[in-house]
């Protein structure tokens, strides 16, 4: 299936309105996954850089600017990619911004100990003749390899400036601004060195660029006629889209006819031959090994962690120890946020009377306060869990962790790749629902899309970590949270397995994935990540979770039953009464003879109602019910929970929360990405089917045998 995306024509040329300094530069950072290029970005930019998504897409956009030699340079990280054709989405928008955006300079960032593979992307950038600086990053594991560079040489033969860097450390950063700033003055210059494609090749570019150069004018003066020619032997369907000349396809045609008759492959497959040979040619004259090549630390390292027997268990051992220390951790810097909460209440409840103006003291306490504050107590597991994901995601592991789950991944119908997307999954569903673009085959991709909120994303985080401490002694913890989440994982294995034998049916491609050399993670650039993503969640808190809330606490406060309807009743019996009568309890009463069989009350139903919203709501619509907003309004919460709640409803509770109704964000995305709400429904009624199905029948045999 051909997959279309759009790219809106956004140029960042706009944002130099913005800089006051004499000189303003932007640059773009491309270089190809794993090459150290994110690391290599918080380096340059450290805390000034915004994230958010291409216009028209969904892929992340990061940039960042810093200050050199007074010039203001803005960075502008692209995505990943290996090469500049116009096949996945991060190609497009890489290739994209390069030629309609025009960057003052293009830094290609390489992983120095994997060289060749890595100048295969500078070769396209050194055809598209843009201004070029090359980081040769990891340089210092380039060394230990016993690699040694005639940069001199090698910078002459490729016409750009080279700068040995190491991300991580922060080593090379002035000499690349140096060198990014001395290429933007020089500006675009004709190249004296390009890559030749031999003979037969060159006479029918020649051809095609003659006449491109004639009947194409306006692409070759865009884009420069050699370019457009290379592209359209390469039969590229975007350049070709925007040829209008018959008599330009023509001469293409029959260029690209002489060639498959002549090398007996595609055009496309001999130019990349030729790429490599290029590569090899300037690789040869300025590299040597002065050590016998010989397996490294990761050889060794990977020989036991991706070992058959052993990969699977020292992957799960891990994720154990990830949840046990999120709660152990955790727990002193959440009792320090409840305590704070606990305050703001205490101080808030005694600016006026509770007689006087008691509905906005309601609407601060049990609105405000129980609902954003109810969640955010749960940052700290939040950043512990991010933070112990980017510490594995930088050291190489999670590459690995993909590996090791290939031969499961593979049994059950789906790509080795398919793991990458749950494992984002962990931190939300949403950017983990993006990354299925990864997979090449169209019912990997759908099937992968619909098991991913089957993960626990950090939402469901804020529930478990008010189930687990209310329900189980403090050694259980984290056993019950890495057994919540290995059954979703376990879930998604079934379930995906199930569409893969039903709904998408198929073959499935071979996995090949590369493996990244171990390196230590630097604090710097850890927590950035970790921050990143806690910041998400922050906001997230602050925006929708508070709309959320206050919505929910005047469903929950109106209307009001008369002053007789209370009539001998105690506080709590009249909270109680007041509350039932109000529009969610109403609510939560039409719905708990549904939900009875679950071990679920009209309570946690509307709370359940709450998370398809968004499933922190959960958390924020039980405190709201059992107004815990009040000093210590966590500690509080849990107490009632365990008053009227057993601990088997309280596991059932993370089991229903784990596998129904995914939040709105990942149905509107599941949309997008699937281009249909049909499949997005199916998510949607699917995994509540599955959830009140598995729920039912855990709650009515654990009742049974506890």
């Amino acid at each position: 299936m051909t997959q279309k995306f759009v790219v809106a024509n956004f140029s960042f040329r706009s944002c130099r309105k913005s800089f006051s300094m004499s000189k303003q530069f932007v640059v773009a950072l491309v270089g190809n996954p794993n090459s150290g290029k994110s690391s290599l970005f918080n380096m340059i930019t450290g805390s000034r850089q915004h994230v958010g998504n291409y216009p028209g897409v969904t892929v992340e956009r990061k940039e960042g600017h810093c200050t050199h030699n007074g010039c203001e340079i803005l960075f502008v990280d692209l995505p990943g990619t290996y090469s500049l054709t116009a096949y996945s989405t991060e190609e497009i928008i890489t290739r994209h911004f390069l030629l309609e955006d025009g960057p003052d300079v293009v830094v290609d960032v390489l992983d120095a100990s994997n060289i060749e593979r890595n100048l295969y992307l500078g070769t396209q950038l050194i055809e598209m003749n843009v201004p070029l600086v090359f980081a040769f990053n990891m340089s210092d594991l380039a060394r230990r390899r016993g690699l040694e560079f005639d940069l001199e040489q090698l910078s002459r033969l490729l016409e750009a400036r080279i700068v040995p860097t190491v991300g991580n450390k922060g080593q090379g950063r002035d000499a690349l601004l140096d060198a990014i700033v001395a290429t933007a003055n020089e500006g675009r210059r004709p190249r004296v060195h390009s890559v030749r494609y031999g003979n037969e090749i060159e006479e029918e570019l020649a051809c095609v660029e003659a006449i491109v150069a004639q009947r194409a004018k306006e692409l070759a003066d865009k884009y420069g006629s050699r370019w457009v020619a290379l592209k359209l032997i390469e039969q590229d369907d975007e350049i070709l889209a925007k040829v209008r000349s018959r008599e330009v396809l023509d001469v293409v045609s029959r260029s690209v006819g002489h060639l498959r008759s002549i090398f007996h492959d595609e055009p496309e497959i001999v130019l990349a031959d030729r790429r490599y040979g290029f590569i090899s040619g300037a690789c040869q004259e300025t590299i040597r090994n002065s050590v016998e090549r010989r397996h490294d630390a990761s050889d060794v390292v990977d020989a036991v962690v991706t070992n058959r027997v052993l990969g699977l268990p020292i992957f799960l051992v891990l994720m154990y120890a990830v949840f046990w220390l999120t709660f152990t951790l955790g727990e002193y810097p959440m009792r320090g946020l409840e305590w704070l909460f606990g305050r703001l209440g205490t101080f808030v409840s005694g600016l006026w009377p509770e007689a006087g103006h008691s509905w906005l003291r309601s609407l601060l306490m049990d609105g405000v306060i129980a609902g954003v504050g109810g969640v955010v107590v749960f940052l700290p597991n939040i950043l512990l869990l991010f933070l112990a994901i980017a510490i594995l995601e930088d050291t190489g592991y999670m590459a690995r962790a993909a590996f090791v789950m290939d031969r499961i991944m593979h049994k059950i119908g789906l790509h080795g790749k398919s793991f990458i997307p749950m494992l984002i999954g962990f931190g939300c569903s949403v950017p983990a629902i993006m990354a299925a673009r990864i997979l090449e085959n169209r019912r990997n991709q759908l099937a992968t899309i619909m098991v991913i909120p089957l993960m626990s994303c950090g939402a469901k985080l804020t529930i478990y970590s008010l189930i687990i401490p209310a329900f189980f002694a403090p050694h259980w913890r984290g056993p019950v949270m890495w057994l919540v989440y290995l059954i979703g994982i376990l879930l998604a294995v079934v379930c995906a397995r199930l569409l893969r034998l039903t709904v998408f049916r198929g073959e499935t491609m071979p996995f090949v994935m590369e493996l990244p050399p171990y390196r230590v993670p630097t604090p710097k650039s850890v927590l950035i990540h970790m921050w990143q993503r806690g910041w998400m969640f922050l906001r997230k808190a602050g925006t929708v979770i508070l709309g959320i809330s206050v919505v929910l606490w005047a469903l929950a406060s109106f209307p009001r039953p008369s002053a007789e309807q209370l009539a001998g009743l105690n506080e709590e019996q009249a909270r109680q009464a007041a509350l039932e009568y109000s529009v969610i309890g109403r609510v939560g009463r039409f719905v708990e003879p549904v939900i009875r069989p679950l071990g679920f009350d009209w309570r946690i139903g509307t709370a359940l109602i709450g998370a398809v919203a968004a499933k922190e709501v959960f958390v924020s619509q039980l405190s709201i019910v059992y107004a815990a907003g009040s000093e210590d309004g966590a500690d509080v919460l849990r107490r009632r929970l365990q008053a009227n709640y057993t601990p088997l409803v309280g596991f059932c509770i993370m089991l229903f929360s784990l596998i129904s109704t995914p939040c709105m964000a990942t149905l509107a995305m599941t949309r997008q990405e699937t281009n249909s709400w049909g499949w997005a429904a199916f998510q949607f009624i699917g995994l509540t089917v599955l959830a009140y199905g598995i729920t039912l029948v855990v709650f009515q045999v654990g009742r049974i045998w506890l």
